[in-house]
């Protein structure tokens, strides 16, 4: 095929893909099959991984830091973005488990109660 039988360009053709997937999106989008949900009760706020560290091995570990911060809600180590200190997840193992902030007391309850205030 020559050149002076070519039909269309190729940014014809990207600008035909581009306009093609905006298009998709907002029929998607009217039509009510996108769902948006404002309910953060139940959305990760991130995946980590646990990082071995041992004294005489060196580990790798990125130089940036991430934009999210550990707190202690109750008894429990708790994720929370930097951008909403508002929206934070308590950190769960693979079986959906809570990862204690200390070490629990032999003698004390085995869950911080609720609410338990110094009077």
């Amino acid at each position: 095929m020559s050149q002076s039988e070519a039909r269309y360009t190729v940014r014809s053709l990207i600008i035909t893909a581009v306009i093609s997937v905006i298009g998709t999106v907002l029929a998607l989008e009217t039509a009510g099959r996108i769902d948006h949900s404002d309910n953060k009760d139940h959305v990760p706020v991130g995946e980590f991984e646990a990082i071995h560290v041992t004294p005489d091995e060196p580990f790798r570990m990125s130089p940036k830091a991430s934009e999210l911060h550990a707190v202690c809600e109750n008894g429990y180590l708790a994720i929370a973005a930097d951008v909403d200190p508002d929206f934070r997840g308590i950190l769960v193992d693979y079986k959906n488990r809570g990862v204690r902030c200390a070490r629990p007391s032999p003698t004390g309850p085995a869950v911080p109660e609720q609410g338990a205030s110094d009077e």
